[in-house]
């Protein structure tokens, strides 16, 4: 008889990343622009047996999990792997993998084409594209290696992707970071424009040692007075865009459960496999400090299961992690809803992970602002 995975050990995302480089180099990124230095180590793409280990490893999960994990795939940039390697990489997953096993591709778009999203249609992967807004505010970041703007071609890969007869499929939607100097309004309506079927958004990475970018202090609210505007219009709009982070807040709110890291009180096993299959802790934790993604006693999917590391203590310790240990945090009132946010935003040198949230003055701004919204139209239909 086979052993299940024990609860508190299962995996809820695996993402994998399959290449080291990207075809651009966006000035925030926590991969290559946060003092983290692994990816130089690496081979540029994940290899055949490499990518053998871990399905033998997935194969081993599906058999003893018995919750489904979705698998992300990752880079640097994704599609840099070419139509053959990305061929034969969904081909050894969808091996292993049934369908209700969801399988994605985070991409920065611009190497997107028909032939591309043939593969990932045949294969049922679907494609999230990253794109932070109209041209000027993305190519403020979001630039090439020669520091050109990178939006036109970003462009034409979401109208190639929104264009495709798998499209209603494929089409995962689009991941933007935050810039508070922005006008939320603004970007809500370009994102509408282009008939994307939901939206993402994430903060600036850092921490508080270094503040993330447009954040005069750690009680300053550029950041959370940006998400209720962007709220505000959200709950204005009769035909909204789907924002996953509003409604995973508004969720929690109203009784339900959270599907997002970083929100509520829900943990989630998360792990990554690096591309030479290394096992690595979440990947934003790069930005914390020079190996803070590693764990003390490493494993490789080539050298065994995955299944004795998922019940090691090690993983279970990270598996904790997402649980603050701050006691300001602790007593929160917010704190169901908030979750103490994302690991990485707690970091210092002085006391580790042992802080709040860089972000918590911005938090209890929306979750305050929200809450006062729903109680104003619970108000009007009572």
């Amino acid at each position: 008889m086979v052993d299940k995975v024990a609860p508190e050990s299962e995996v809820d995302t695996v993402l994998v990343k399959v290449a080291s480089r990207c075809n651009i180099n966006c000035t925030y990124c926590y991969v290559y622009h946060m003092g983290d230095d692994n990816w130089s180590r690496m081979s540029k793409f994940m290899d055949s047996g490499t990518i053998a280990a871990m399905c033998g490893s997935f194969s081993q999960l599906v058999s003893q999990q018995e919750k489904p994990f979705s698998v992300v795939l990752h880079g640097g940039e994704p599609f840099l792997l070419g139509k053959r390697r990305l061929f034969e990489l969904l081909e050894a997953l969808r091996e292993v993998l049934p369908e209700r096993y969801p399988i994605s591709i985070q991409t920065n778009g611009i190497l997107i084409s028909d032939e591309i999203l043939d593969i990932c249609l045949q294969f049922h992967a679907s494609v999230a594209v990253s794109i932070d807004g109209p041209e000027h505010i993305h190519d403020r970041f979001r630039v090439g290696h020669s520091g050109e703007g990178t939006f036109a071609k970003v462009l034409r890969g979401i109208k190639t992707l929104s264009k495709h007869r798998g499209a209603s499929f494929l089409n995962a939607g689009l991941l933007a970071v935050i810039d508070p100097s922005s006008d939320p309004l603004e970007i809500y309506h370009f994102f509408k424009s282009l008939a994307a079927p939901s939206v993402d958004f994430l903060c600036k990475d850092g921490n508080h040692d270094r503040l993330p970018l447009g954040k005069q202090s750690l009680f300053s609210v550029e950041y959370g007075d940006w998400m209720v505007r962007l709220m505000d219009q959200y709950l204005s709009d009769p035909e909204p865009l789907p924002i996953r982070v509003l409604d995973d807040m508004m969720k929690v709110l109203l009784g339900g459960a959270v599907s997002k890291e970083g929100i509520g009180l829900t943990d989630f096993g998360i792990l990554i496999i690096d591309t030479d299959g290394t096992v690595m802790k979440n990947d934003t934790l790069k930005s914390s400090y020079n190996g803070a993604d590693r764990f003390e006693e490493p494993v490789n999917v080539k050298e065994g299961s995955l299944i004795p590391f998922i019940h090691s203590e090690g993983f279970l310790e990270y598996k904790k992690m997402q649980r603050p240990v701050h006691a300001r945090c602790r007593s929160c009132p917010k704190l169901d809803l908030c979750g103490g946010g994302m690991i990485l935003h707690r970091w210092s040198e002085k006391s580790g992970f042992d802080n709040p949230s860089v972000y918590c003055s911005d938090q209890i701004y929306l979750i305050e602002a929200m809450q006062n919204r729903i109680n104003k139209l619970i108000e009007r239909y009572v």
